[in-house]
């Protein structure tokens, strides 16, 4: 019996390839020739797939937001108030779980595909949510966070690929831009379902069973939008990448699309990818801008706001109900701003506009913190700043660089080198969450942010030193110039 499924195996597999081979042979035009012929294929065929793996971005940003709120709460009712680690550790507890889930994110969806790996990534949010929802003490809601984390890591890598790889070319950075705005609506959703927290006993308890219901929505929903493509035919199923670029596209495009796809992925290689091959391989450099780009990302002090801004507004005297909801309005806004400028200004130029306007807002709120300020403007640069630095930040080094690794790296290692770069967005991440509040008291706001707008002006040069464009490119012509270059 082995041996007969392992001979089967073998034909399955010499057949698969001989259909990929025989694209290489066909007289078939490009993708780029058949859209100047007959138009770019209709974008309404593939956004309800980009809508659905965004509600993973929603969670992401309903979960960085969720304790925001309730942290006063939480820590009242199970008796750590005062705590500034325990408290520290309730928000970046998700993240060391997210750590988890975004090391094996790369492997899983090599080896399950997107759809399943999507499901998996529900499961354990309904699990922490629920946890986090029953806790009886910190333990228990450390627990709970910890699980939603291992969704949280997985999310976000999935979505990225998952959106970049379903996408026509022309509307790749606008599809790119919902993540952003799902993630700012579960910000900003999380921030107004938490506001009676400090004055309704328990609240905090329904904010976690809210977050319960989109997983269970993607979990249930993502089984009727197509596996990617590009997974489909690595893993040597031509026929089954035809019929899903045929949903996602429309007929007339197929075969130029698969012609393309021929041109770089290989049936069954990305199963043979070492870890050492990305670190040490010729795609080390590609790993390394990722890695940065996500690091440098992290360290602009933007999930300090998002996870403490209740606090910073209470220090400065301004009700946090009201600065919090204006700063998932100013979320939104820049969201919304990358939706439309993504495919005109491109990848590369909106980053550095983007990165430049964090370094100087970012800088108006030190200058808030310093004794050459006056008490009365001190709230105005403080406030002020914080909101248009989120609004700097969501219009360009929010979405972008998910969007931009995801179609610079090649087919044939695009998961795992995602992972990797995002395993360094989550270290840094959770150890922002965990010594910020720490930090705020032993060196003070005006250092604290002076650090925040140095790592953002490095941003900038880091951009514009290794950065390539790929604005309007197939993901194909993108894998082809960056091999050249190397």
């Amino acid at each position: 019996m082995r041996g007969r499924n392992a001979d089967a195996y073998s034909i399955h597999k010499r057949g698969s390839r001989e259909n990929i081979n025989a694209y290489d042979k066909e007289q078939v035009p490009s993708w780029n020739e058949v859209s100047k012929d007959i138009g770019n294929p209709p974008w309404k065929r593939s956004i309800l797939h980009v809508v659905v793996a965004s509600l993973t971005s929603f969670l992401y940003g309903y979960h960085l937001g969720v304790v925001n709120e309730t942290l006063e709460s939480i820590s009242n009712d199970l008796h750590f108030n005062g705590n500034t680690m325990a408290e520290g550790l309730v928000v970046s507890i998700c993240l060391g779980g997210a750590f988890a889930g975004s090391t094996f994110s790369g492997f899983i969806v090599d080896r399950i595909g997107f759809r399943r790996a999507f499901q998996l990534c529900a499961l354990p949010m309904i699990i922490g949510s629920s946890m986090s929802a029953t806790a009886k003490d910190l333990w228990g809601i450390l627990l709970g966070r910890l699980f939603v984390g291992a969704g949280m890591g997985l999310g976000p890598a999935l979505a990225s690929l998952y959106v970049t790889e379903v996408s026509p070319a022309y509307v790749r950075g606008t599809y790119g831009s919902f993540l952003q705005i799902a993630t700012a609506l579960g910000l900003m959703g999380a921030l107004l379902i938490g506001s009676p927290s400090k004055e309704t006993e328990g609240w905090w308890r329904i904010c976690f069973w809210v977050s319960a219901v989109p997983p269970a929505l993607l979990a249930l929903s993502i089984d009727f939008s197509p596996e990617s493509p590009h997974w489909l035919f690595k893993k040597g199923r031509a026929a089954d990448a035809e019929a899903a670029f045929e949903r996602l596209f429309g007929g007339p495009y197929v075969k130029g699309a698969m012609v393309d796809l021929s041109k770089s992925d290989r049936g069954d290689e990305a199963e043979t990818v070492k870890l050492s091959e990305l670190l040490y391989g010729h795609h080390r450099k590609v790993i390394f801008i990722g890695s940065t780009l996500f690091g440098l990302q992290q360290l602009s002090g933007i999930n300090a706001i998002f996870f403490f801004s209740s606090t910073v507004f209470k220090n400065a005297g301004v009700s946090s109900q009201s600065a919090n909801i204006c700063v998932g309005i100013a979320n939104l806004i820049g969201s919304f701003s990358a939706l439309l400028l993504m495919d005109k200004l491109g990848r590369k130029v909106l980053l550095i506009a983007s990165f430049s306007g964090m370094a100087v807002t970012m800088g108006l709120q030190a200058a808030s913190a310093s004794s050459l300020v006056s008490s009365s403007n001190e709230v105005y640069l403080s406030v002020g700043g914080m909101l248009l630095f989120v609004l700097a930040f969501a219009a360009g080094a929010g979405p972008v660089p998910s969007l931009l690794l995801s179609e610079m790296f090649p087919g044939r290692i695009r998961a795992k080198a995602m992972s990797i770069c995002l395993t360094v967005h989550w270290v840094i991440n959770f150890l922002v969450g965990l010594l910020f509040l720490r930090l705020l008291e032993q060196i003070g706001p005006l250092v604290l942010d002076t650090i925040f707008a140095t790592f953002c002006f490095v941003a900038v040069i880091f951009v514009k030193r290794n950065v390539m464009e790929t604005k309007g490119r197939s993901l194909q012509e993108i894998e082809i110039t960056l091999l050249t270059a190397e």
